[in-house]
């Protein structure tokens, strides 16, 4: 009992960490405000969201040390909005691009980022080109949509920006943070038309997929490698902050 409710003390404070342990104990879903984050966390059954919940707020996984003060964050594979939640609060003042292609998740992740202005939401995907793209796996884990390349008139397309398109739009000269966890399709994103905005992204968070989808680390790797990147793991994600920019 301990071991799950001391977790939610530290990340919530007592007050809200026990009722958040009430609800959590009694496999309860809802709504949970948190006084601390300034919003409300929709949190649906049935779904990946309580595990989600966990790895960001519990197990702290984007909890990493940086030698800069972030301002400028894309948040790819952003799921129901929590990870976007937790930068904002971490780092005041910043403005996030979170981008989700799941339509589900993207309503889910309206709901979450409510109160948090700072955060700009977009039901569309990240790939190397702007294109269409459609769930393969729609019956899957809420967490593990994967995505394929398809024709605009396909009733089930959804957008899809490269990351350049995302900076131009925005009118960024650099990203300082880039999440990435977007279930393989690193692998594409990584594999060409990296040439103009990775040199200008500070620090990158990346969960490899290669059991999704074969390719995934050689793609990431052999472009990470071109650049003056130093790379650590934290938890479920490698880090790799940009030298030549820090």
């Amino acid at each position: 009992m301990a071991s799950r409710f001391k977790p939610l003390i530290k990340a919530f404070g007592l007050v809200d960490g026990i009722k958040f342990y009430i609800h959590l104990l009694f496999k309860k879903y809802g709504a949970f405000t948190s006084s601390k984050y300034q919003t409300t966390f929709h949190l649906r059954s049935k779904t990946t969201d309580k595990y989600t919940f966990k790895q960001v707020f519990l197990d702290d996984q984007y909890n990493v040390s940086l030698p800069f003060t972030p301002t400028r964050i894309i948040d790819a594979g952003a799921n129901i909005g929590l990870a976007a939640v937790y930068f904002s609060h971490r780092y005041p003042g910043s403005k996030i691009i979170a981008v989700e292609p799941s339509r589900d998740n993207f309503q889910a992740l309206l709901k979450n980022i409510q109160g948090h202005p700072s955060i700009k939401a977009n039901c569309m995907g990240l790939w190397n080109k702007d294109v269409y793209l459609s769930i393969m796996n729609p019956t899957g884990p809420s967490s593990s949509f994967m995505v394929t390349e398809t024709s605009p008139d396909n009733p089930e397309a959804i957008p899809a920006e490269s990351v350049e398109t995302i900076m131009r739009g925005e009118q960024w000269d650099t990203i300082d943070l880039l999440k990435i966890d977007i279930e393989g399709s690193e692998k594409e994103v990584f594999e060409q038309n990296y040439e103009y905005w990775l040199p200008k992204t500070k620090a990158i968070y990346l969960e490899l997929h290669d059991q999704m989808k074969k390719g995934c680390s050689k793609s990431v790797f052999a472009a990470i490698s071109k650049y003056n990147f130093s790379f650590s793991i934290s938890d479920e994600n490698l880090v790799f902050i940009n030298d030549d920019l820090c």
